[in-house]
């Protein structure tokens, strides 16, 4: 007979054995919970009404259902049983320690096992000749406003003479594969740790074979070196003052240079050879400058580079869909502590990857574009299959135990 405080249904099965919530369960099946759980550490002495199973599951609904209060998220994947009388949904605060006991790590594992670029090689919009797209770019997301947050994140300056700003707020960059939108590497950091170095952190991810876009913040002399030597191509724009000697010119319009390291203590540094491309939206208009590290005009021309280029412009949108499509206009993160926001903002990232994955099956069995398909649209299915298929059953071993005994 389970002690109070442990949670089995009438045929003496754990509810956490009969979740079944849609795409969650789909992308990350209980089985897999359960190995990260081990391997972070996490794995309960004794049966809980909340087990990190279930709450792993109740962390990735809560970004699924952003905007949701705990006990309505609970509820949702309850679907219904608080009103059969057998049941009482947890209250905020056993939630809340619940997930302080589970912590950021299972989550960072848990995207670390199955985050990766999705794309195959029938993938429409996802390749340049023999080369995966990718980009990498950084965010801010605003935090709750607790001292806690404020400490280890930190605030911006308001602009409007204010010491700081409304909220805090951590950085974050990320690798995403551009024709599947799929984020398959995060780092996640204070808010005065620059972009370039949460970038560095990424290049890990990197792999031959892939193209890395990036914007001119991200162009310099160290980063470009390190990210080069992952064996991926490079394709960034740079800034209009950066000084690019002509070595030799190519039939395409581009040109061999070289870049040099700018700071005293790397003045020894080889330079290293590029090939800039150089063009203009509209005649007379604003000179954009490219540089890659594919030197060969034959391979790449430098017009179909420069047209390239646009794609990069795939991660500002997955940056939106997770913000404001999937989190919610004006979106502040609910985690009050540091270690719930690291655990929340993973969370996030998993739930658009494996939504960004469905859509990928589904454009890849009709030949489409995921481009093609609606983000939107397939959030509010996944949101409704969810609450259609929810079979968690939390009902206790005995009457009168409550949640909050978690």
């Amino acid at each position: 007979m389970p002690r109070p405080g442990q949670v089995k249904s009438p045929t003496g099965e754990r509810f956490s054995d009969r979740i079944a919530i849609g795409v969650l369960t789909r992308a990350f099946p209980p089985s897999l919970i359960d190995e990260v759980v081990a391997e972070c550490g996490r794995t309960e002495q004794r049966r809980r009404l909340l087990p990190a199973r279930v709450v792993v599951y109740f962390v990735l609904a809560m970004c699924l259902f952003s905007g949701q209060g705990y006990e309505e998220v609970a509820r949702l994947l309850t679907n219904g049983l608080e009103r059969s009388g057998s049941w009482r949904v947890p209250t905020s605060a056993a939630i809340g320690r619940a997930r302080s006991r589970l912590g950021p790590e299972p989550l960072k594992v848990l995207f670390g096992r199955v985050c990766r670029p999705v794309a195959t090689g029938q993938t429409v919009g996802a390749w340049y000749h023999r080369w995966r797209l990718v980009a990498v770019d950084g965010t801010v997301f605003d935090l709750a406003d607790t001292n806690a947050n404020s400490a280890h994140f930190g605030r911006p300056g308001s602009g409007r003479g204010d010491k700081h700003g409304a909220f805090p707020q951590a950085r974050v960059a990320a690798l995403v594969e551009c024709g599947t939108h799929a984020v398959f590497a995060v780092q996640i950091g204070p808010l005065a740790v620059a972009e370039t170095v949460l970038a560095r952190r990424l290049l890990d991810a990197l792999a031959p074979g892939m193209l890395l876009l990036a914007d001119r913040g991200f162009a310099g002399f160290d980063l470009w070196r390190s990210a080069a030597a992952t064996g991926a191509d490079l394709l960034w724009r740079v800034k209009g003052n950066l000084v690019l000697p002509l070595r030799r010119a190519l039939p395409d319009g581009s040109y061999l240079s070289e870049i040099v390291a700018a700071r005293d203590k790397d003045r020894r540094a080889d330079p290293i050879p590029v090939r800039v491309i150089e063009y203009t939206l509209e005649p007379g208009g604003a000179v954009y400058r490219l540089i890659t590290t594919i030197t060969d005009h034959r391979s790449a021309p430098a017009d179909e580079l420069a047209a390239l280029y646009h794609q990069r412009w795939e991660i500002e949108t997955v940056l939106d869909e997770v913000k404001t499509h999937q989190g919610g206009p004006g979106l502040v993160l609910r985690s009050q502590h540091p270690d719930g926001v690291e655990q929340e903002i993973y969370a996030f990232f998993l739930v658009h990857h494996a939504l960004r994955d469905l859509m990928h099956q589904a454009a890849r069995r009709s030949g489409r574009d995921p481009d093609r398909l609606s983000f939107t649209r397939t959030l509010r299915v996944a949101r409704r299959q969810v609450t259609d298929q929810a079979a968690l059953s939390p009902l206790p071993a005995h009457p009168g135990t409550h949640p909050d005994s978690a």
